[in-house]
């Protein structure tokens, strides 16, 4: 199956989880009736009236959808929304700190191996606890989120290993699925908080006549209850959705980097350590995550989206590696073969249409060592200036220079003096020097560097 294809099932997954929210909110329209139908002193004596279930019908499924659509169009702009909700800053290079760098570094190497936009990726200074998560409507829009404790607690094959899990999300069509479960589940949500507000209202209004009604309030709490209902389905919603794809994503990550210990490695200190967050935003986000975030609780075996560790520790162990090619050591990556320049998008050969489908978000050893490879060879001018806005754009515009015609190259200059500002243009310029002494093969690798 390839890349492609993995978007088109992630859609049809999408399909399924619509039919289990179905289902929730059949089981919290019969709760709301019932509990309706107490509130006005009809039940025992009526448990069936048509016209009460029309309407307590009609009110839920309204209530749910604003509350589901409002946050679905929040989330339109993407996995950054997600990142800013949990408390995550975007991690600028000349900003970060070495580790900070480590893992950028280590993001992009696995984007150019599995021939997808490098993803932005959000730093939650505040967390210490071991976590990260990918998030997103598709590769383009996608953003990789990595809590501080990770990034202290982890070493650079441990790192890789959570980083190539999370890539496996972004290639396996998970994130879409994830950001609709995130908006589906707030329309749930929407029930209890109506039920809160109710509750904060106690006192001052009363529904039905003063002599047989019952309080606002009652009806709120009635609500709260139902809500809370409403919160365990759409965990086990979450659970029933993400506890099969996080297995995948595990043995994804020891596909890409044929380094079972590494993620093995993280999984054992998740047992020592703490994956929890402190956000208040994590409870909505709590299946996109690499370990549980959220404290346990009653019927953690049922409600956890997240399958045991010891079991994704065993499934790890049993993976079949031995006879898989090893990664190349550091050295072995400084100076590629020749073949493997040959290989990837970046390759000297001429590969069909079909073999390009094929080769996106797909990622082998040998592709991830020629990615390293090759971002070994940037200058770190470049490298840097990849990573900076208006560096990048000149990157750009220094890629598209005619380096064969000088006539179209002036041409080429002139007209981005025109446009664009004297700064960027010297810039272009200096540049262009640089990218021109590098091997051919590496302008399509800083081409997906620059373009985030």
């Amino acid at each position: 199956m390839n890349f492609f294809e993995h978007q088109d099932r992630a859609r049809q997954n999408t399909q399924q989880l619509i039919g289990l929210f179905s289902l929730s909110i059949a089981v919290m329209i019969m709760a709301i009736y019932i509990a309706t139908l107490f509130l006005f002193r009809m039940a025992p004596r009526v448990w069936w009236h048509p016209g009460i279930f029309i309407y307590v019908a009609g009110i839920t499924i309204i209530a749910i959808a604003v509350g589901s659509l409002y946050k679905i169009a929040y989330l339109r702009e993407g996995g950054s929304v997600i990142a800013e909700e949990l408390g995550g800053r975007l991690l600028i290079a000349d900003m970060a700190d070495e580790q900070g760098r480590i893992l950028l570094n280590i993001v992009e190497e696995m984007a150019i191996a599995s021939g997808i936009c490098v993803p932005e990726v959000y730093l939650l200074e505040r967390e210490t606890s071991i976590n990260a998560f990918a998030a997103g409507f598709s590769p383009n829009d996608a953003v990789i989120g990595v809590t501080r404790g990770t990034l202290q607690h982890l070493n650079r094959d441990e790192l890789q290993g959570v980083i190539g899990h999370e890539f496996s999300h972004i290639i396996n069509g998970d994130m879409r699925l994830n950001l609709r479960l995130v908006g589906l589940l707030h329309g749930i949500l929407f029930i209890y908080l109506t039920g809160e507000l109710l509750w904060r209202l106690r006192g001052t209004f009363r529904l039905g006549k003063e002599d047989k009604g019952l309080p606002l309030w009652a009806f709120g709490l009635a609500l709260m209850a139902i809500g809370s209902i409403g919160l365990l389905s759409g965990r086990l919603i979450k659970a029933a959705v993400s506890r099969q794809r996080e297995f995948l994503a595990d043995a994804s990550a020891v596909q890409f980097t044929r380094n079972p210990n590494g993620l093995t490695g993280v999984l054992e200190k998740l047992q020592k350590m703490d994956s929890r967050l402190i956000s208040p935003g994590a409870e909505a986000a709590s299946h996109m995550f690499f370990g549980n975030a959220l404290n346990p609780s009653f019927g953690e075996n049922m409600f956890s989206t997240h399958p045991a560790l010891a079991e994704r520790i065993r499934r790890v162990g049993g993976l079949n590696v031995s006879n898989l090619p090893a990664m190349p050591s550091r050295n072995q990556m400084r100076s590629p073969s020749q073949e493997s320049l040959t290989m990837g998008f970046a390759g000297g050969f001429s590969p069909t249409p079909e073999q390009i489908v094929n080769q996106v978000g797909s990622v082998t050893p040998e592709h991830f060592a020629h990615a390293q490879a090759l971002l070994s060879q940037l200058p770190e001018s470049l490298r840097l200036g990849a990573r900076e806005q208006e560096s990048a754009m000149a990157i750009a515009f220094a890629l598209a220079l005619d380096t064969e015609n000088i006539e179209i190259q002036e041409r080429q200059i002139a007209w981005l003096r025109e446009v664009q500002p004297a700064e960027l243009v010297e810039k272009t310029l200096e540049l262009s020097s640089e990218i021109s002494q590098l091997d051919p093969k590496i302008r399509l690798p800083l081409v997906d560097l620059a373009v985030p």
